[in-house]
């Protein structure tokens, strides 16, 4: 590992390649950049998932701690790591302070591995519109997790609102194994659903993807049971055109599947480690039409998958907004004093 302390960008990327040149090559067969944005106190979270993510999909990791924006003096610190404790990839950590986090893609783009796919994950909220973030824009794929958020519900609708075509969500990518599951149950049977039932947390985006899922595969109104006192979706309930009933509940890791006529069958459903979740979304680079239509049906916002899939970027300074956010709140503190 080398270390760089109040550096610049131009000596990390110096510092990377002698560290390729030593490690003997280990860059070889980059599949993608992989570019986590994150808050200082869950860096090593971040890294946990990503070394699980990178050993299925070699990459060059560059891990974004933007601190104290409005600190008077810019600095940049920066770790590197090839092949080393950050499993089979390329690792560069860089922690920027002052207004020089503001501009972070002056040291990102110099690191980007040529001629392969960037992925741009945020381990914390995002922004509220991803043009905003020039780390989103320069993406292929951006991964957001609405969980992270203080309103998931609201987060998700945040999302369908300034969606482009190769985005995700994490919620989404957690209800694989349910999808899976639901999907299988129609392998022997050709039963039109006309009914859908979700019981889970009001405030569960898995859910609501759950049910802009149903909505747009199958071409109904699925019925949201909020159930409180659970940290998570708990059931799903089908009823088809034909009689039967369909249910599929989650126990601990594993899930309960019923249906009419048949004996109730025990399926695996566990929850899996934050890595193997990012590692599923970065085996796709192109964009996720099944989710588009999920998330558009969750929102109540149809055509998600028919924008443009290049963003541009929008320049916002978070630190003048904020003043200016402050200046109308006074502003209007006074006039309700007069």
């Amino acid at each position: 590992m080398i270390g760089l302390w109040d550096t610049t960008g131009n000596e990390v990327v110096k510092a990377l390649a002698a560290e390729r040149r030593s490690a003997g090559g280990v860059a070889s067969g980059m599949a993608l950049t992989l570019i986590v944005v994150v808050d200082e106190k869950r860096v090593r979270e971040a890294e946990a998932a990503a070394t699980i993510a990178a050993a299925a999909h070699p990459c060059r990791l560059l891990v974004v701690v933007r601190s104290d924006v409005e600190r008077d003096h810019n600095r940049l610190d920066a770790e590197i790591v090839v092949g080393g404790r950050l499993g089979p990839c390329e690792a560069v950590v860089t922690r920027m302070y002052g207004r020089l986090a503001l501009h972070a893609e002056s040291v990102v783009m110099p690191l980007l591995v040529p001629d392969v796919p960037v992925v741009t994950w945020w381990h914390d909220e995002p922004p509220e519109e991803i043009a905003t973030d020039f780390l989103g824009v320069v993406a292929d794929r951006r991964i957001t997790d609405a969980a992270q958020a203080a309103d998931p519900i609201e987060a998700l609708r945040q999302r369908a609102r300034d969606y482009a075509p190769g985005d995700t969500d994490l919620a989404w990518t957690r209800i694989t194994p349910w999808r899976t599951l639901v999907a299988g149950a129609f392998d022997t049977t050709q039963a039109e659903v006309t009914e859908a039932t979700v019981l889970a947390p009001r405030t569960d985006p898995t859910a609501a993807l759950m049910c802009g899922w149903l909505g747009s595969r199958l071409g109904i109104e699925p019925r949201w049971e909020h159930v409180d006192g659970q940290p998570r979706m708990r059931e799903v309930r089908l009823r088809c055109a034909n009689g039967d009933e369909l249910t599929l509940a989650r126990e601990d890791s594993t899930a309960t599947f019923r249906r009419t006529g048949q004996a109730d069958r025990s399926l695996p459903l566990v929850r899996r480690p934050l890595g193997d979740e990012l590692a599923e979304e970065l085996r796709r680079l192109d964009a996720d039409q099944i989710y588009a239509e999920a998330l558009g049906a969750a929102a109540g916002i149809s055509g998600l998958d028919d924008r443009p899939a290049q963003r541009v970027h929008v320049w916002k300074d978070p630190s003048t907004a904020r003043r200016a956010e402050a200046g109308v709140t006074a502003h209007a503190t006074t006039n309700d004093a007069s």
